[in-house]
């Protein structure tokens, strides 16, 4: 199995893209520790898994606090021994308008989407230095890529997790650790069902202007992430992955 005796934390691991990860990465051996604000569905997914073999840990974690994060990785290094695989998927949006959004909204995007991947990043790494040997994939977005009107500061977010992702990759390929980004496009995430709420018409729309002709659901994000967070992506580094279904193709 590709993940047999590997040690992994996936952020987000309560629901959606992050469980679908989580599911990926037990099928296939992994040892899973998950970091989520959702205490209740993160025990409860964590169970469900532990009761088809899988050794996992859950960990209430907010992720926009660093010293939540600190704590929680230095359990997971306590009860495994080491982290191999970091996989950032937590996240979160509020469309509006640049013009009518608040410096709260601001921080607060920032710090979920960006500072979060700068803050878990730094907690594994003197580990994966001292073993040489990592594979870090970081959740960004089309919006970080492309844009997206109603998400200026989001979008400015996620383009900062492609950039930092970049940076690390040169600093970290001498220590036989990978960083790449998985950039989704319009997927059928938690956050985006509460945001269609009323809104078919636009959905529909959206999905005829995907060539695949639907959105993406979290299991093609996870089977990218999968590759990633792999060996058989060992010489890969730097890079980012769109999953659109050939929505942007730049």
């Amino acid at each position: 199995m590709k993940f047999q005796n590997k040690v992994a934390i996936v952020t987000g691991g309560a629901q959606g893209m992050g469980e679908a990860v989580a599911r990926g990465l037990a099928r296939e051996g992994g040892k899973l520790a998950l970091f989520d604000i959702q205490e209740e569905k993160g025990k409860k997914f964590a169970e469900e898994l532990r009761s088809k073999g899988t050794q996992v840990v859950f960990f209430k974690v907010d992720v926009t606090r660093k010293s939540e994060i600190d704590s929680a990785v230095k359990a997971v290094e306590q009860q495994f021994g080491r982290v191999d695989i970091l996989v950032n998927v937590a996240g979160g949006d509020k469309v509006e308008p640049f013009i009518k959004s608040t410096e709260d909204t601001w921080e607060f995007l920032i710090a979920l989407n960006y500072k979060s991947v700068i803050y878990t990043t730094r907690a594994v790494l003197d580990g994966m230095i001292a073993r040489n040997y990592g594979r870090i994939v970081n959740i960004s977005s089309d919006a970080g890529r492309v844009g997206s009107k109603g998400e200026a500061v989001y979008s400015g977010a996620k383009a900062g997790v492609i950039a930092f992702g970049k940076t690390l990759a040169r600093e970290l390929a001498r220590n036989n650790i990978t960083v790449n980004a998985v950039s989704p496009g319009p997927t059928e995430s938690e956050g985006m069902k509460e945001r269609s709420v009323g809104m078919e018409r636009l959905v529909d729309a959206l999905k005829k202007s995907i060539p695949l002709g639907r959105l993406g659901s979290p299991e093609d994000i996870a089977a990218a992430v999968l590759f990633f967070a792999s060996d058989e992506a060992g010489y890969i580094t730097g890079q980012v992955l769109s999953v659109s279904g050939g929505l942007n193709m730049v």
